[in-house]
């Protein structure tokens, strides 16, 4: 009689973990469902660290904000630069720098010039 209650009690048991467990497979597709990326704005991961960043076309942004320097290749180049680390270009030719923030406006040259056009 004490060992039909034991193995009785046992299977409880086991039926109970079983519920559990597949309840959490059910929770963990819905999660995914949840964290599916939108197509029209793609996410790339980058470094090490692994951090989620936007990727924006610098040559096209440097190209616009540099059509009137008088140095477009140099100016080119640097803004380049500048939009690899910092992830920004300012809007128009000249200018507006303080939209990109400090990254933008704080890099200097080595002869402590600003560096970003």
């Amino acid at each position: 009689m004490a060992l039909s209650r034991v193995v009785l009690l046992l299977g409880v048991l086991l039926l109970l973990c079983l519920s559990k467990v597949s309840s959490d497979v059910k929770i963990e597709d819905e999660d995914d469902e949840q964290l599916s990326l939108p197509a029209d704005k793609p996410l790339i991961v980058r470094d090490s660290n692994r951090r989620l960043m936007q990727d924006i076309d610098c040559g096209g942004l440097c190209k616009e904000r540099c059509s009137l320097h008088s140095r477009p290749n140099l100016c080119n180049r640097a803004c380049g630069t500048c939009c690899v680390r910092c992830k920004c270009v300012p809007p128009g030719t000249a200018g507006n720098r303080e939209l990109c923030g400090s990254c933008y406006t704080d890099m200097t040259t080595h002869g402590n010039k600003t560096k970003c056009p």
